[in-house]
Parts: structure tokens; C-alpha cells; sequence
């Protein structure tokens, strides 16, 4: 699955790069937010306090990959057609990975370490790209600047590095939690 969504985003985004960042930005947000609606409700069930870091945790990812959409809509605007897909892809996106986290969790959340994993090799790849000069390495946006605490003179690449940080970071976490007893 992850070398399918792979190779539709290198067939349509080729090296627009921010574009695909923005696309795929909007998907990203699905896991956390359905991984954390999910234990919250089981935890209700199931009248357990247990779960409260797990829910945080996801619901913290969710919101964090919110924040790299909102850089990237500064970086790029996306066109009609990338709008569309946005709408399609999340729809149904947001209905596979419910029913695939009610089923099987622990797959859901390695399929989301993978394209964490995924998304860390996009960035690098956007980043060879602003370092050899086929990207103009632009102004950080004001937004990145706040949140990351990043000098107000922070550029692109700098804006990257972090969310490639925090997407490693996802990788690492959702691994954990599908390698959880």
C-alpha cells in the first residue's frame, strides 16, 4: 500500500514537491484523529482510565500534521484539480483507516509508520532539490516561524527539517504502538 500511494504521488506531483507535501499533508491528519477518537471511545467503554498518553499522543500527531498543511498552503496554492483530490482522498481515506483501526490497530498504525517513513524520504528528497538550486529556498512562513520558534529570517529548507523531524517522529511512535502487546 505504501509503495502504491508512492508511486501515484511521484506519477502526479513528480517534483512539485510542496504540492505533494500540501496533498499528502491532508491524509497525514486521518491517523492521529481517528487513533485518538477510537481509544478515546474504547476507553469510555471499557470505563478505563488507562490510554490517556496514547489518546494525547494522537491527537497531538493529528494536530501537528495540521500545522504542516497550514505551512505548506503559505508555500504553495494548490490548484482546482489538487483541491478535488484533497476532498476524494481524504473522504476516502478517513473511511478505509476507520474500518481498518476498528479490525486491526496495531496494522493500522505500522501502515502509518511506513508512510511516516514515506514522507521523511519525500522530504529529504525536497530538500537535494532546494540545495541544488532547483527549488528557490524561500522565506519560511510566518506560521512555521511561530510554531517551530524558528529566526525570523528562517528559510524553506530550515521549515523542513523540522517537519521532517516531527514526521520521523510519528514514524517512530506509531511503530511502537503496533509493536505493543
Amino acid at each position: 500500500m505504501t509503495a502504491f500511494f508512492r508511486f501515484f504521488a511521484d506519477t502526479f506531483f513528480k517534483k512539485r514537491y510542496g504540492h505533494r507535501a500540501l496533498v499528502l499533508e491532508t491524509v497525514a491528519g486521518v491517523p492521529g484523529m481517528v487513533g485518538g477518537m477510537l481509544t478515546h471511545l474504547k476507553s469510555l467503554r471499557r470505563l478505563q482510565r488507562g490510554n490517556g498518553h496514547k489518546i494525547h499522543e494522537l491527537l497531538a500527531e493529528a494536530e501537528n500534521e495540521r500545522k504542516h498543511l497550514m505551512f505548506f498552503m503559505e508555500v504553495v496554492h494548490p490548484s482546482i484539480l489538487e483541491r478535488i483530490i484533497i476532498i476524494v482522498a481524504q473522504l476516502l481515506f478517513w473511511h478505509y483507516y476507520l474500518v481498518l483501526y476498528i479490525l486491526f490497530p496495531k496494522t493500522a498504525h505500522r501502515m502509518v509508520g511506513y508512510f511516516e517513513e514515506e514522507a521523511v524520504r519525500s522530504y529529504d528528497a525536497y530538500l537535494v532539490e532546494i540545495e541544488e538550486g532547483r527549488i528557490e529556498d524561500v522565506p519560511a512562513p510566518e506560521i512555521a516561524i511561530e510554531y517551530y520558534d524558528l529566526l525570523p529570517d528562517a528559510k524553506l529548507s530550515e521549515m523542513i527539517k523540522y517537519v521532517r523531524r516531527d514526521e520521523a517522529h510519528h514514524a517512530k511512535v506509531n511503530h511502537a504502538y503496533a509493536d505493543e502487546k
